[in-house]
């Protein structure tokens, strides 16, 4: 199996219009374009995720602004989008169809193919608290790594064929849940990735 994009070239930048952040604030905020094919026989249904492997581990480092992140600083993955129960038939998302601008409290509908469901995805928890943006973010949302971080962020969009057209999980289902409901299940994967920094220093 296979997946590309119109809107970035692989392992190159994401440009701003597909990023939540850029130096001056806020993005485009629009989910990329993607594609998919040679689906193996016997799929069902195809689940997509876009996560950051190379988000900072330490928030209050990330909060500190004065401090560069180093390179070497411990790592954890950030979501960014989650989607199942994507029809087999359906082989391709146009750019701005499931995320378009930044809806504060998140996007209450975020589209997608006939009967594809979103997860939330890890906006929810970062802004859990904050009286203006708090909420539950489902669909696409960009890159917004800190200014402050010397690595350059990896976004991974990974599109897995199933065997089976609907996935168990709860009407409120994140990354983790989707992970454990379709072990066993599992055809094919492809992945592709873009980068992107907000730090003037990082080469992109």
């Amino acid at each position: 199996m296979q997946i590309m994009s119109e809107s970035f070239e692989h392992r190159q930048r994401i440009p701003a219009e597909f990023a939540m952040g850029t130096p001056e604030g806020f993005g485009g905020n629009r989910n990329p374009h993607l594609r998919w094919s040679d689906a193996p026989a016997g799929v069902r249904s195809f689940v997509l995720l876009c996560v950051d492997p190379d988000a900072p581990t330490d928030g209050a480092l990330v909060a500190d602004e004065a401090i560069d992140i180093p390179v070497e600083h411990p790592r954890g993955d950030f979501v960014h989008w989650v989607m199942v129960d994507i029809p087999a038939d359906a082989h391709e998302l146009a750019a701005g169809s499931c995320g378009d601008g930044v809806t504060a409290r998140g996007k209450p509908a975020p589209g997608g193919p006939v009967g594809a469901r979103h997860g939330l995805n890890d906006y929810t928890g970062w802004f859990a608290g904050d009286a203006d943006m708090g909420g539950d973010y489902l669909g696409y949302d960009g890159p917004y790594p800190p200014g402050h971080d010397l690595r350059l962020h990896r976004y991974f969009f990974r599109v897995f064929a199933l065997d089976i057209d609907r996935l168990d999980l709860p009407a409120r289902f994140a990354a983790a849940d989707v992970f454990r409901a379709m072990h066993g299940h599992v055809l094919a994967e492809a992945a592709i990735y873009g980068t992107y920094s907000l730090n003037p220093d990082v080469a992109s």
